[in-house]
């Protein structure tokens, strides 16, 4: 397996294939880089350079008990990067891997950046607070901890086949295969990784957005209307704060084929980034979403 290893010692696992202008995928909670891999098969045969790594204590890097937070995910996507020799990257972050995208940048700086999407991530802040009146109560992520700690499995199976993909949703036919490769993806990662994702990486961020403001950044910014985890009318509004005029744009998918569409959707958000004109088809190759 291809890893880098971390200042602090943790084992980064990362698939890295073609070559070209290289396009850096960062998955979201609790998934891996096998969540990426319809959009790595995709921007592969169009000639680019295609990475995804799993983040510290997903997937097959290790499953360290500390460190689970946007300032170690940050650097761990710059150790992947420097490894790499990187340049000219276009970074696509999805749920926490766009806040991921947000802190590198801040962190790390553009040096080796060319363009970056952001893709139903995290908002700013997404807990309920006096500042936040539209926010989650702070309940909603103690209970999701709770059912993590109580019975994993059985809480990524609901999840899958509930609101992550809109199959809770009227009309939605759900995938048996898509649900068991989340679910899947879900086990391969570590109990404490998830457990603190829940909150204290995934879920807020005060500042970073801020600090992209300072550093003249704009990320393209792409929420799902439908994105039941992370999308707010409050997201929408601070993203389009950030982004200069026509550089955020907010997806429906139907919710009979909320997986092709969300895949579509993603390739679409990545094409217009990176300047790639070629035409997408509504169903891009495989059904694995974001």
């Amino acid at each position: 397996m291809s890893t880098v290893t971390t200042k602090d010692g943790v084992e980064i696992f990362y698939k890295d294939w073609g070559k070209g202008q290289p396009i850096v995928f960062s998955h979201g909670w609790p998934l891996s880089a096998d969540d990426w891999d319809a959009q790595l098969l995709f921007f592969l045969g169009k000639g680019y350079r295609v990475i995804a790594h799993d983040r510290r204590g997903h997937g097959r890097s290790s499953q360290v008990g500390d460190g689970h937070d946007m300032d170690h995910y940050a650097d761990d996507l710059a150790a992947v990067t420097g490894q790499l020799e990187l340049q000219n990257a276009i970074h696509v972050g999805h749920s926490t891997g766009g806040g991921e995208v947000v802190r590198y940048l801040a962190r790390h700086g553009e040096n080796r950046v060319a363009k970056a999407a952001i893709i139903s991530a995290v908002p700013p802040l997404m807990v309920r607070t006096d500042a936040n009146p539209g926010g989650l109560p702070k309940e909603v992520f103690d209970d999701f901890q709770a059912q993590l700690a109580t019975n994993r499995s059985e809480f990524y199976r609901a999840v899958a086949a509930g609101p992550f993909y809109n199959y809770n949703r009227p009309g939605a036919k759900p995938s048996e295969a898509i649900i068991q490769n989340w679910w899947r993806q879900g086990m391969m990662g570590g109990a404490k990784a998830h457990y603190d994702g829940i909150f204290r990486a995934g879920f807020r961020i005060p500042g970073v957005y801020g600090r992209l403001q300072e550093r003249g950044a704009r990320p393209h910014m792409g929420p799902g209307s439908r994105d039941q985890p992370c999308f707010s009318a409050s997201l929408t509004s601070r993203a389009g704060q950030l982004s200069p005029a026509g550089m955020t744009r907010t997806f429906t998918p139907p919710p009979t084929s909320v997986c092709e569409a969300t895949s579509s959707s993603a390739i679409a958000t990545v094409r217009s980034v990176s300047g790639f004109q070629a035409s997408v088809r509504s169903r891009s190759p495989g059904n694995t979403c974001h």
